[in-house]
């Protein structure tokens, strides 16, 4: 038997080679579609899904200029949590999380959801003013959140070192129990052969190079590398790259791309047993199934579409991860990256109709995409089947820029940026 190791596969997923995939089938481009999904990762493949599954829509194509999963979905952290602050997104990830729970049985592939706990430490005054502030907003929302002391923080997470002499020292913690993590690329896999179970069309290596608009303005099709399609809804949900996608249209959103750093270690046997978040150093981490430390940091300070860690960056979380977890400082880093995030001016996403007839846009997720993948494709499917916002996502239209709603959502979403 012909034996790969783990960089020639990749090598080879780069090259088209799939066969260690879940197969569904290698769709030709037909003339006309009822809708065009633009982005092939989790979020677009799971609109195709909902477009499918639930209004009865089948002649539908997603178009990925790469390969399924291969872009933010195959690249982030994997960790799932709805504790957010505003009614607003504490419902959409919520909506997300609720999904998340039975995602495997629904597309009958397991996506390996973990419930195995969100933990946000607190290290000063405001910290924790911060985290008990959205413990009571949370359980007013009905997501379920609590405060723990040090030591209970330090019994949910044995390895956590809780020294009153540290840099960063610990005063508490906010636990989402129905937090954890999920496979990252499995997500895609998983809606990939769900959607194709019901007739999408997956086509791959087909990059979009022009959005068609007709006498009126509305959209009539796209122009890609495998020719010309043809439809009147047109979703647009492309990672890292919605800016450029959406100019076709001469459509502008009020969009930043920036790296966003990640790294994993060798893998070890399992030691760790949550997902723990500091947002005062902006250092999380979590284990994965195959014994890797999965570790993000922050977003590079300068805006860029390159896929390269920030040394500098990983550098600061990793001397916070050592003094926070000693046990972890003769781990050796196996590899790390940057995902591209498209990030609006208040860190929440735009899910909505824009001003071109047909045309519809998912993005600005910045470092929640991966969180919310099951949930926004459930309401963006919604809005393009239906032609107008589900109550979920309503309020992330384009027009709360120019009214100022949801401004102050960076903070509301717990995260250092």
């Amino acid at each position: 038997m012909q034996r790969f190791s783990a960089l020639s596969i990749f090598r080879r997923g780069l090259a088209g080679h799939e066969s260690w995939q879940p197969q569904w089938r290698r769709a030709a481009p037909k003339g006309a579609y009822d809708a065009i999904i633009i982005g092939g990762g989790g979020h677009g493949l799971g609109t195709a899904y909902y477009l499918a599954a639930e209004h009865g829509l089948t002649n539908i194509a997603v178009v990925e200029k790469g390969w399924v999963g291969g872009g933010n979905t195959g690249r982030n952290t994997t960790i799932i949590r709805s504790n957010y602050l505003f009614d607003e997104s504490a419902a959409l990830y919520d909506h997300s999380l609720k999904l998340w729970e039975d995602l495997s049985q629904v597309l009958n592939y397991n996506v390996m959801y973990s419930a195995r706990g969100v933990m946000m430490l607190a290290h000063n005054v405001h910290d924790v003013q911060v985290a008990k502030r959205h413990i009571h907003a949370n359980r007013c929302n009905g997501v379920d959140n609590e405060w723990l002391t040090p030591e209970q923080a330090k019994e949910f997470c044995p390895p956590l070192n809780i020294s009153p002499d540290i840099r960063y020292p610990i005063l508490g913690a906010a636990l989402q129990r129905r937090g954890g993590t999920a496979r990252h690329d499995a997500v895609a896999w998983g809606y990939a052969r769900a959607a194709d179970a019901l007739g999408v069309d997956i086509i791959e290596n087909c990059e979009v190079t022009a959005i068609r608009r007709d006498a009126s303005g509305a959209v009539e099709g796209i122009d890609t590398t495998r020719g010309a399609l043809n439809t009147r809804k047109l979703g647009v949900v492309a990672a890292g790259n919605t800016s450029v996608v959406m100019a076709m249209a001469g459509v502008r959103l009020p969009l930043e791309s920036f790296p966003l750093q990640a790294l994993v270690s060798e893998p070890v046997k399992p030691a760790f047993p949550c997902v723990v978040m500091s947002n005062t150093i902006h250092a999380y981490i979590s284990q994965s199934d195959k014994g890797e430390l999965v570790i993000g940091a922050g977003t590079d300070a300068y805006t860029s579409y390159t896929q390269r860690g920030g040394l500098h960056i990983n550098t600061h979380t990793l001397d916070a991860i050592c003094e926070l977890f000693p046990m972890f400082r003769r781990m050796q880093m196996l590899r790390n990256w940057g995902g591209i995030v498209d990030v609006t001016p208040d860190r929440s996403p735009i899910i909505a109709k824009t001003p071109v007839p047909g045309l519809y846009v998912n993005c600005g997720w910045g470092t929640g995409g991966f969180k919310a993948t099951p949930g926004s494709a459930n309401v963006f499917a919604h809005t393009i089947a239906r032609d107008e916002p589900h109550p979920i996502n309503a309020p992330f239209n384009i027009e709360r820029f120019r009214d100022g709603f949801l401004i102050d959502e960076a903070a509301a979403a717990a995260v250092a940026h």
